[in-house]
């Protein structure tokens, strides 16, 4: 679970919610459901008609990713990397073969496995940069829906607000229906906006942010695989790999190399 996701989401709603204790106002007067059908639905069924009712439906499935935290295993990915070249400048690059039966990543195994079947280095990193690029435009996809919604959902509060504003102007001779009408007009353009800034929007902040580290690890990879078969000293290998990792995770690893 990402704690900064969860208690920047609740932490935002919060403060929305007291502020509106505060200035005296009770919550139920911000609930609406004639804004919310509007609103939300509206908005939700209109991102369904762009796209498709699976990716209408899967996109609360995309918004769930945000909650939880990537482990892209960074470190042991390099540790493996390094643990790799040495064998490979020890015992060749087919000794590698057996290695590969208990590796779990898929992206790594499938380099190494070209690598010890003698494929050419120019079509092993055409080979692994084409997934990274179609593993980039699946992330886009699903970044690229929140970003629609995002947008349609303010548009939708406008639409409502149009809405309430005309039953409020034809119906103004009767005063019972001016107050209901009035909160619609105004409760959506707060729904839509809140749909787009407390939710949305930091969710798509959140995904790039995982799509590019994602990315770089496999950028990491690649390089250490084509050094492999290049049959680069490991500890230039190993120079080469921490300088994709962070200043405290770079200590950590040059460390326990040295430690070795």
């Amino acid at each position: 679970m990402d704690l900064g996701s969860l208690i920047g989401v609740v932490g935002a709603l919060g403060m929305m919610i007291l502020g509106v204790a505060v200035g005296g106002s009770g919550i139920s007067t911000y609930a609406d459901l004639p804004s919310f059908l509007i609103v939300v639905l509206g908005s939700w069924f209109c991102f369904m008609a762009a796209s498709s009712i699976g990716e209408a439906i899967g996109i609360f499935k995309v918004m769930g990713l945000t909650f939880s935290v990537p482990n892209f295993g960074e470190k042991g990915i390099v540790t493996k990397l390094i643990a790799f070249s040495e064998k490979a400048r020890r015992e060749g690059l087919l000794a590698l073969e057996e290695e590969l039966e208990d590796l779990d990543d898929e992206f790594m195994n499938k380099g190494l496995r070209l690598v010890v079947d003698g494929t050419d280095p120019g079509i092993v990193r055409s080979l692994l940069e084409i997934e990274v690029n179609q593993m980039q435009d699946r992330h886009a996809s699903k970044i690229g829906g929140l970003s629609m919604w995002a947008a349609l959902a303010p548009g939708f509060g406008m639409l409502g607000t149009v809405i309430g504003l005309i039953a409020m102007m034809k119906n103004l001779e009767d005063k019972a229906s001016v107050g209901p009408n009035m909160a619609v007009a105004l409760i959506t353009t707060l729904y839509g906006s809140m749909i787009a800034n407390w939710l949305l929007t930091p969710m798509i902040s959140k995904l790039r942010t995982n799509d590019s580290k994602e990315s770089q690890v496999r950028e990491m990879i690649i390089e250490g695989v084509l050094s492999i078969q290049g049959g680069d000293n490991p500890r230039i290998l190993g120079m080469k790999l921490v300088a994709y990792l962070s200043p405290e995770d770079r200590k950590e690893v040059e460390q326990e190399l040295q430690d070795k």
